[in-house]
């Protein structure tokens, strides 16, 4: 038995994720995954570990009987109800090592840098240039991290830190809630790259990824989404359910690096992913469903082609493709890396 599964035993989940005073955490992840993503993080006695989304706080306890009383665990969440009730659990339980701070993780957290490990929560819109400044040299971080400026493309990465230089050791399948501004109260809406949304008659939305090459009034996105809620062309995907092997799916489309890279929620729980331009949309959803604007769209046709070559790939798996961080351009607003996959 390893480390993590050993403090787990120590570790009484449901006290945290069902706590009776504060009541139950939405915001929460599979133990399974967290215990991968610790595992993966390689804690030792002494450590300093960054922990950004604190959710229930039972990851936080975890990593406080990993590192030890002689280590120090700092976590941090946008929404402050959630790291209050975490001060007063962790203390209950009598973790000295433990202070939970309610602020934006995207922007780290230098007051108590630097940290040998930084594991991540919920999704940035890239790898943030503050996370590898105040990881100590050959620190890690783990942490999900998008391959498209799309909702839900994202992979974990495991990022080594040498000469304040971040390099992909390794990327598993998984993701996490957007890392926002303020606490997400809609958990059916992605928390970015919404290019349009429709309320009624019932929630809908889409993301294009040639969002830049659209009109201040959004028309692509309207004229896309329209399209789509009112497919004139359906058909089931021949090549079976798509359902089980949707990570494979939307990693390949998101490393195809195209353009015209689409994403939509036609239905509440049911996600699309295709291809859209000014003219033509399709999309595939997660039950295999193909949604077109016609028969002989162009955007069919061209998904098509993706979901051939996805095929004759033999749906390989988000940790089969090559990872490369690309340097944020002084346009983007913020300085990091891009997560990007290839084959």
């Amino acid at each position: 038995m390893n480390a993590v599964a050993l403090a787990a035993e120590q570790v009484p989940e449901r006290h945290y994720t069902h706590h009776e005073g504060r009541g139950p955490t939405p915001h929460r992840s599979n133990p399974v995954v967290i215990h991968r993503e610790l595992t993966t993080l390689d804690l030792q006695p002494h450590m300093r570990v960054a922990e950004y989304g604190t959710g229930s706080g039972y990851s936080t306890e975890l990593i406080a009987r990993l590192v030890g009383p002689e280590g120090e665990v700092t976590s941090l969440d946008i929404d402050a109800y959630l790291t209050r009730w975490a001060n007063v659990i962790h203390h209950e339980r009598g973790l000295d090592n433990v202070r939970c701070y309610t602020a934006d993780g995207t922007a780290g957290f230098c007051e108590r840098a630097p940290y040998d490990r930084v594991v991540v929560w919920c999704t940035p819109p890239l790898l943030p240039k503050a996370w590898t400044d105040q990881v100590a040299d050959d620190g890690l971080i783990v942490a999900p991290l998008p391959i498209a400026d799309v909702p839900n493309m994202t992979v974990v990465a495991k990022v080594r830190v040498r000469g304040g230089e971040p390099m992909v050791e390794a990327v598993f399948t998984g993701g996490y809630i957007e890392a926002t501004v303020s606490p997400k109260g809609d958990l059916d809406l992605p928390g970015r790259w919404v290019d349009w949304e429709n309320r009624v008659p019932g929630p809908s939305w889409i993301s294009l990824a040639w969002r830049a090459q659209d009109d201040r009034l959004h028309t692509g996105a309207r004229t896309a989404l329209d399209r789509l809620l009112n497919a004139e062309h359906t058909e089931p995907y021949e090549g079976g359910d798509v359902d089980v092997d949707w990570p494979s799916w939307r990693t390949f489309a998101a490393a195809l690096g195209n353009p015209q890279l689409t994403m939509a929620g036609l239905r509440p729980d049911l996600w699309a992913i295709g291809h859209s331009t000014s003219e033509s949309a399709a999309v595939i959803q997660q039950d295999g469903v193909i949604l077109a604007d016609s028969p002989d769209s162009p955007s069919l046709f061209a998904l098509r082609d993706w979901l051939t070559a996805w095929e004759k790939a033999d749906r390989p798996a988000p940790e089969t493709y090559t990872p490369a961080l690309v340097p944020a351009g002084d346009d983007q607003g913020s300085a990091g890396w891009h997560l990007r996959l290839s084959r």
